[in-house]
């Protein structure tokens, strides 16, 4: 069996259980309704969260690999080289 269909038919059982979960809970609809909606915005703002510390940790590794290239450069390749190009 692929690794593929196991996770596809993961996410089917979850989604299939928070279906009937929200079909048989004991709340009202608009009170389950409130809930799912404050736990998106949560998840949506921990996400955004993750993401932008993830872009700057890319972004202060891209600038460091970007300065040890240059300078890699700078000692290998002769100015003159460089300035025929």
């Amino acid at each position: 069996m692929s690794s593929g269909k196991v996770v596809l038919g993961l996410l089917a059982g979850i989604a299939s259980g928070a279906i009937a979960g929200l079909l048989f809970a004991p709340a009202k609809g608009s009170d389950t309704r409130k809930k799912i909606t404050k736990k998106s915005k949560n998840y949506e703002k921990k996400l955004k969260k993750k993401f932008s510390k993830n872009m700057d940790m890319a972004n202060k590794k891209f600038d460091k690999l970007k300065s040890e290239v240059s300078d890699f450069v700078e000692k290998k390749i002769p100015k003159a080289e460089v300035d025929k190009k």
